[in-house]
């Protein structure tokens, strides 16, 4: 039985935990703070869940780690998912996921400026919307606690308050390092930037809000609502925030809040646009936002946030899963 020890027990971590239980493993999963922490990038209620990548390889990850997620769900017996929806702006078609879900076969609809604002959505003049039925949220916090009691329940061990000072400090055959915003702290090379960002909420009642997604010209993910179970929305810019030392304490960003409810007037008339609470999570983003998914020696690196990867947690953790057993 190979014994693998994971540094960082965030989503990620978690989720390898999982994957490696689940294949036989002994797992011992380290956390340098409580388990339940917010200092990191895994903590909060929710996170959008879409297979709306204009890129098909993304299309392709999506749908696997929607199956992991089914699988979870199934092995628990928690609802974790809530596919209410979701509505992508883009400033033309081309920029869209359209083609993307269409190679596929996934289902989606372009919708007419009055399908979109009969959805609440308001798109610019001009812009195009499309309607993906099966996106909408995962509770984050549920599926963080199902995660850890699938690997706990599969024999997994987890040590709180661990804090692992290099992976050589470990007796185990195999080291994972899914540390988010102390990556380099462990693997120094990784190539990653930490940033901090801010994320604002806003009051709303009656059912869940449908997921909103607008990209920027090069279609890349700009700014985002969703629903939120205590408040109603959770909103926020995407890699608006400025690079952080994670041990040091941050406060929200103000100008971003703003910025935030600016464009909720304008996309989600129906929201309140007066911010209720504002809160800060940590980024750990490379380059071109893809994920580090990689083995040196006994060391596996996982690095897969780039502020999208939360989605695609049952996925990584069955790669980094791989990587430590091959």
């Amino acid at each position: 039985m190979k014994r693998v020890a994971i540094v960082g027990a965030g989503v990620m971590g978690r989720a390898t935990a999982w994957a490696l239980a689940s294949r036989g493993a002994e797992v011992t999963l380290h956390e340098q703070f409580e388990l339940e922490h917010d200092r990191g990038s895994s903590h909060g209620r929710t996170r959008i869940v879409r297979l709306s990548y204009p890129d098909s390889e993304w299309v392709e990850l999506a749908l696997e780690a929607r199956a992991g997620w089914a699988e979870l769900e199934r092995e628990t017996g928690r609802a974790l998912l809530d596919l209410v929806g979701l509505v992508e702006l883009a400033s033309s078609p081309e920029a869209t996921s359209a083609a993307a879900l269409a190679a596929h076969g996934l289902e989606h609809r372009v919708l007419s400026e009055g399908e979109a604002r009969a959805l609440g959505v308001a798109p610019p003049e001009g812009w195009t919307a499309v309607l993906e039925p099966t996106g909408g949220i995962v509770h984050a916090d549920l599926a963080m606690r199902a995660l850890l009691d699938a690997a706990l329940s599969r024999g997994a061990r987890v040590e709180a308050g661990s804090h692992v000072e290099s992976p050589d400090a470990l007796d185990a055959d195999v080291v994972v390092v899914t540390a988010g915003a102390w990556v380099r702290r462990l693997v120094p090379d990784v190539p990653v930037q930490v940033t901090r960002e801010t994320v604002a909420y806003f009051a709303r009642e009656g059912p869940p809000l449908l997921s909103v997604v607008e990209l920027g010209e090069g279609g890349g993910h700009l700014l985002f609502a969703l629903h939120d179970p205590r408040f109603g929305v959770k909103a926020g810019v995407h890699h608006a925030g400025v690079e952080a030392d994670p041990d040091e304490a941050g406060e929200p960003d103000g100008d971003v809040v703003r910025r935030v409810a600016e464009w909720l007037r304008l996309r989600l008339p129906d929201v309140d646009s007066s911010p209720v609470a504002a809160e800060t999570c940590l980024y750990t983003t490379t380059a071109d936002e893809r994920f580090v998914l990689d083995r040196r020696g006994r060391v596996v690196v996982g690095s897969a946030c780039s502020g999208h990867g939360f989605k695609f947690a049952p996925f990584v953790g069955r790669r980094l899963a791989e990587l430590a057993l091959a």
